[in-house]
Order: C-alpha cells, then structure tokens, then sequence
C-alpha cells in the first residue's frame, strides 16, 4: 500500500495495489475509489482532504494520520 498526499490538489491517494484502471466509483461527492476490471479496489481517493482532516500539516506525513475505513 502506497499513500501520497497531492497538496496542489489537495487530494490523498491510497494505492492498494498496482493495476490498470477500468471504472473510477464514485463513492461519495469527495471520495473516488478506482477499480479494475474485475471490480477489485487498487485505490481510494479522498479530495478536498484537508477539509477531511484535523490538521493540515499531518497530511504532510499522511502515514501518521489516524482513520478508520470501512465498505
């Protein structure tokens, strides 16, 4: 799993894994999540993260952000 924070754009990105991608679900106004062809997640995009997050600057080392996903 790979986590980049895009500050320009203020957008993490959680990469399960690598694959091409054939659909991107829109699972809410500000979340993405991008599927392969057999509808596996290879990742999950949160936009506007800031917003998302307490802090700003913990988006800076978005390892260390505490969250809880759930499907």
């Amino acid at each position: 799993m790979k986590i980049d924070y895009d500050k320009t754009a203020d957008a993490v990105y959680i990469r399960i894994k690598t694959g091409v991608v054939k659909k991107t679900a829109k699972l809410s106004n500000l979340i993405n999540a991008d599927l392969d062809k057999n509808g596996k997640v290879l990742g999950v995009e949160i936009l506007k993260a800031s917003l998302k997050f307490s802090k700003k600057e913990k988006l800076q080392s978005v390892m260390n952000i505490p969250m809880c996903v759930s499907v």
